[in-house]
């Protein structure tokens, strides 16, 4: 089976002119370096973390070193993972002071009985395996101090239907033996309430992934997704006998009419088929498949190169 990988670098309202090229090189190195592992004989579940780690390291995205600030000034992320062979899922939320989220909740899925596990008791955890503990500083940026400062500005100012903070990384992944995968992590919403969790780390919301189906990985307005289950949402209509661009169209959409909220999602079949679709004004995605890296940011705006 020819292996695909694709990964989103987050919704957003928009994304500045000098930013532009940064994002994208960012989501097709994630891409390739995961479609990399597949290509190695890796199984997607080892791509997808390969993948969502390296976004995690990049600036650019509010996930890992790039993480936007709660209303207290402090970096707190989620992460989830999920395995389609056997519907094995790890988890963590409000973590802080570690570089990889996904990389913790990879091992809640393969070292604990657990799916979940959260705050003081996911920093035990890391710190039981070895995980290294990083000064919190380290995951400030100066971008994040400046929109946690423009948000305290704004607030009250922004219309609710249309919050701008939307970012999020995530991966889905088929490998060769037809096995899926998918991986999210994120830095939350800018000035949001210490202890304040998302979509991300939940499965079903934040993505999902069942080899009998296809995999998903989420992004945009958190309590908007946990409302619907939106990756879920999108597998049921693919399980429908949907197309995946009619699944996600339709998961997005009813979302948008339900609750007026915005975000975006990749998806891949059991088939290998993919699609990245998004409400929110932009999604920086890339997708590769037989020697070919597709990638976009807006609507209409899709580049295609051969793979190196």
């Amino acid at each position: 089976m020819e292996p695909v990988l694709v990964v989103h670098g987050g919704g957003a309202s928009c994304i500045s002119c000098e930013r532009r090229q940064r994002v994208r090189q960012g989501v097709i190195r994630a891409a390739s370096l995961g479609h990399g592992v597949l290509r190695a004989g890796g199984s997607a579940v080892d791509a997808v973390e390969a993948a969502v780690a390296a976004l995690e390291d990049d600036a650019e995205f509010n996930a890992g070193c790039g993480s936007v600030l709660t209303a207290d000034g402090d970096v707190e992320m989620d992460a989830s993972i999920m395995d389609g062979r056997d519907l094995g899922a790890g988890a963590v939320s409000a973590v802080r002071c570690i570089a990889n989220p996904i990389k913790l909740a990879r091992l809640v899925m393969d070292k604990t009985p657990h799916c979940f596990l959260t705050d003081r008791g996911a920093a035990k955890f890391a710190a039981d395996m070895g995980v290294p503990e990083i000064p919190g500083e380290q995951l400030v940026t100066e971008r994040s101090r400046r929109h946690l400062e423009k948000e305290r500005r704004e607030k009250g100012t922004a219309s609710p239907d249309c919050p701008t903070n939307l970012g999020t990384v995530g991966a889905v992944a088929l490998d060769c033996r037809g096995n899926v995968a998918y991986a999210t992590s994120t830095g939350g919403i800018v000035n949001k309430m210490t202890g304040r969790v998302g979509d991300s780390p939940c499965v079903g919301s934040g993505g999902y992934a069942d080899n009998c189906i296809g995999a998903v990985s989420t992004t945009g307005h958190g309590e908007s997704i946990l409302k619907v289950n939106l990756a879920r949402l999108a597998l049921f209509h693919l399980e429908q006998g949907k197309t995946v661009d009619e699944a996600a169209e339709l998961a997005l959409g009813y979302m948008k009419s339900r609750l007026k909220g915005l975000g975006g999602l990749i998806m891949v079949s059991r088939a290998g088929d993919w699609a990245a679709k998004w409400t929110s004004t932009s999604m920086p995605w890339a997708a590769v498949k037989g020697g070919k890296v597709h990638s976009g940011i807006d609507v209409g705006d899709t580049t295609v190169t051969d793979l190196c």
